[in-house]
């Protein structure tokens, strides 16, 4: 089967959810329950009115199975120039090795260079070894040392 991939859409959002929930990680941020907590669709609504930032999602058959978030970032370091973080990039468990990822991942790039960025950025937790392994494919290289600060 093949796979679209369109702009998210409020119906998504418990799809969404549940695939970031998927996994050591997710499970101690998300909350899958019913109703979705309202924090949510307050925070996808914010994402859909800004220019800046586009949440897709792959579907196959009518399922979403897959998500991901690109952020454009302008900068002035090299010479003013935009760079894409790429946020957020889940494949439903019982759709992976498919090649969806690296459909999604191909999509952000192509997205990239039409919005002039010079460069594609992500960051994935230092436990997620094949997930690093999947981006190393594609290309991409370890650079940063990631910090974060919670609150």
């Amino acid at each position: 089967m093949s796979i679209s991939i369109r702009p998210a859409q409020r119906d998504d959002v418990a799809a969404i959810v549940a695939m970031l929930a998927d996994d050591h990680l997710g499970r101690a941020r998300e909350r899958v329950e019913q109703p979705l907590p309202e924090a949510y669709y307050v925070a996808f609504d914010a994402i859909s009115r800004d220019a800046n930032v586009t949440l897709v999602v792959a579907e196959e058959a009518d399922r979403v199975v897959g998500c991901l978030q690109l952020c454009i970032l302008p900068g002035l370091s090299s010479q003013g120039a935009s760079r894409a973080l790429v946020e957020d990039v889940r494949v439903a468990t019982d759709c992976r090795s498919r090649g969806i990822g690296e459909q999604l991942l191909q999509w952000a790039i192509a997205e990239a260079r039409k919005q002039r960025c010079n460069l594609v950025e992500l960051m994935t937790h230092q436990s997620r070894t094949d997930a690093q392994r999947f981006y190393g494919r594609l290309g991409f290289a370890k650079s940063h040392f990631g910090m974060v600060m919670r609150f």
